[in-house]
């Protein structure tokens, strides 16, 4: 795929909300395949078409299956293990 038309598909894919598999799987960098594992197991929100043959998804609830397994920084354990070792007590995760 040229430069070009990579560019129009992501232009495309940022004013939409609702997605295909093939827009899921260029915004995420997933292959179909393995999204298509992701439905199947019911690890990502998706949506059934009418028929139930088509498969849509949500660009909020992608966002946030990209997003669900966070990994802390080294910055961030040292700051719980100071104040674990000063109040004896672990820092209470925030709300998301």
């Amino acid at each position: 795929m040229n430069e070009l038309q990579q560019l129009k598909q992501l232009t495309l894919l940022s004013a939409k909300n609702v997605l295909t598999m093939s827009d899921v799987a260029l915004l995420t960098g997933l292959s179909k395949s393995h999204l298509y594992k992701c439905v199947h197991r019911k690890t990502i929100p998706y949506y059934k078409g009418t028929g139930g043959k088509l498969t849509f998804f949500d660009k909020k609830d992608v966002e946030a299956f990209m997003l669900k397994h966070r990994v802390k920084s080294v910055d961030e354990i040292q700051q719980e293990a100071t104040t674990y070792v000063v109040t004896g007590k672990k820092r209470k995760e925030a709300s998301v």
